[in-house]
């Protein structure tokens, strides 16, 4: 019996002890902790640590901006010409010629032109519109119209009306190039151009010289009752 008391005394003071050893232990482990976290080694790290500074310096260079040149394109190669056979031969003709003058031959000259056409002459001149004084009619647009013949053709169609009749008037005072300008058929036309061949000029002047002029002229057609 007394040892039973002895044991069951033993355990409750082993219990008891555990806990005081733990709560112990415990409060031991924790200000180990809090001692540790409150030393400062940092300035032991930075005293051990050194940096090196080169006083180097740098320069920048100005970058100049370029411009890519458009390069043109090589011009392409020529056709290498490619040789064709031929059969035929070409023999080389053999021309003599004589440097010797014979002055005993006559040489034959060709004939000289012909002498131009005076009107052909007058119609190279400058052909004048306006000139300071222009062309006068002699005798008059009456006197040329009362040479008129009326056609047949122009009297049985009744056709009446005026044709405008264009010439230049050379620096004679003669009609040349003469040209309908407003016709109205019936051989009406060809009739004006017959009686304007008829007229005379006195020839158109500039700057005190004769000139060629360009000129126009209507010739009427009217019936009469009777007709």
């Amino acid at each position: 019996m007394k040892k039973f008391i002895r044991d069951s005394y033993s355990k409750v003071n082993l219990k008891r002890n555990y806990l005081i050893f733990y709560e112990t232990g415990l409060i031991l482990s924790l200000s180990i902790l809090i001692a540790l976290f409150r030393i400062d080694i940092s300035s032991q790290i930075d005293s051990k640590i050194t940096y090196d500074f080169n006083d180097d310096i740098v320069f920048l260079e100005e970058t100049i901006q370029t411009k890519q040149e458009v390069k043109v394109p090589p011009p392409p190669r020529p056709v290498v010409p490619i040789a064709v056979p031929n059969d035929e031969i070409i023999e080389d003709e053999i021309i003599f010629q004589s440097s010797e003058l014979q002055f005993d031959q006559l040489s034959y000259m060709p004939p000289p032109p012909p002498p131009a056409n005076e009107k052909e002459v007058e119609e190279e001149q400058e052909v004048f519109v306006v000139v300071e004084q222009p062309p006068v009619l002699i005798g008059g647009l009456n006197n040329l119209q009362k040479q008129v013949v009326y056609p047949k053709i122009a009297i049985e169609a009744g056709i009446e009306g005026r044709v405008v009749v264009g010439f230049i008037i050379t620096t004679n005072g003669e009609i040349i190039q003469p040209s309908i300008l407003r016709g109205i058929g019936g051989g009406c036309d060809e009739e004006a151009i017959r009686v304007i061949k008829l007229a005379k000029f006195q020839p158109g002047m500039q700057r005190g010289k004769a000139v060629a002029v360009r000129y126009s002229i209507p010739i009427s057609f009217k019936l009469k009752s009777d007709e």
